[in-house]
């Protein structure tokens, strides 16, 4: 069953990106408040650079600003489409930069936002719920998607590494995605 907080904040989000593609600058403001910490934690990931990465974040929410009309609520949950805008967008910048393979676990400072305790609980319980979920998968694909979207790796870099074909790559990755969406009852 659902958390209705999580719902909850879920429904605000979406009502702020149908703001944003209207053209409701206030509306912005609402999804960089909710949404500026994590996609800054996935740029910095990525990028392995303080400075990139702020820079990243608000290449980031300049799209989200053209592209929030884009947003389908049916089809993705809107931290996984705003998250999905930060990745490739710190992809583009290593790409861009010349840097393109990624150590194993980034070390990154991420700043200090003190969450609160409830806000901490609820994030531990999600991971919890993504982790368990990911450990249902196959092997191959649960560690095709540690990597692509953990780690940050391109689908490319990846299919090299496990010498496997691209489109196999990316046949695991979305089934696998399928699988999670199922076992979250994302649906």
């Amino acid at each position: 069953m659902a958390d209705p907080e999580e719902n909850n904040g879920r429904e605000r989000l979406v009502s702020a990106l149908a703001r944003v593609a209207a053209g409701d600058q206030a509306a912005l403001r609402d999804v960089y408040d909710a949404t500026s910490t994590k996609l800054f934690g996935v740029c910095l990931r990525i990028c392995q650079d303080r400075e990139a990465a702020e820079d990243v974040l608000q290449q980031v929410y300049i799209k989200i600003w053209h592209r929030a009309g884009r947003f389908d609520s049916h089809r993705a949950s809107p931290i996984t489409w705003l998250c999905a805008i930060a990745r490739n967008a710190a992809i583009d910048w290593r790409r861009a930069n010349g840097t393109v393979h990624l150590p194993e676990r980034a070390a990154a400072a991420v700043a200090d936002t003190s969450p609160l305790a409830p806000e901490l609980i609820e994030g531990a319980q999600q991971r919890a719920r993504i982790f368990d979920c990911l450990e249902m998968l196959e092997d191959r694909p649960r560690s095709a998607i540690r990597a692509a979207f953990f780690d940050g790796l391109t689908y490319s870099e990846l299919a090299d590494a496990m010498t496997v074909p691209l489109g196999t790559l990316k046949s695991w990755v979305r089934r696998g995605l399928v699988q999670l969406r199922g076992c979250l009852g994302d649906d």
